[in-house]
């Protein structure tokens, strides 16, 4: 079970993990060694997350986010299956986390009087500037 709040906690039964070799430095162990992690979580049938924080967990995850409807974390930082496996997990707490947290509204609010004549005096300012660039007229 993955703990990411008070209120939340994501199911094994909603995690897969597989395991793959990694690219990268790691010398004749990168070619024996299935160290990278491919964490897959079922976002989509999560009875654990309201359909708001799913929405924003999938505009979160971007690429990530697969079609049917799975969020995929992809680690292969370090050498360690372990550590690597640590690492997916806490990245994926830490988005759903983000999700969590609902965005606050905007208030409309209206501009002051003063800003309003001092953007009026501004523009009037700038209208005379560009009259005198027009060309002078005889009388």
């Amino acid at each position: 079970m993955l703990h990411v709040s008070d209120t939340v906690a994501i199911q094994d039964w909603e995690l897969t993990e597989s395991f793959m070799r990694a690219s990268g430095p790691g010398g004749q162990n990168v070619n024996k060694v299935s160290t990278a992690v491919e964490l897959r979580f079922e976002a989509e049938r999560s009875p654990s997350l309201t359909p708001a924080v799913k929405a924003r967990l999938k505009r979160l995850a971007g690429r990530r986010w697969t079609q049917d409807g799975a969020l995929v974390i992809q680690v292969d930082t370090t050498r360690s299956q372990a550590q690597n496996r640590d690492i997916a997990r806490e990245r994926l707490a830490e988005l759903i986390a983000r999700a969590l947290i609902a965005p606050k509204k905007r208030i409309a609010t209206k501009p002051t009087k003063g800003s309003i004549r001092r953007r009026l005096d501004a523009k009037t300012q700038r209208g005379e500037i560009k009259a005198l660039r027009s060309r002078v007229r005889d009388p």
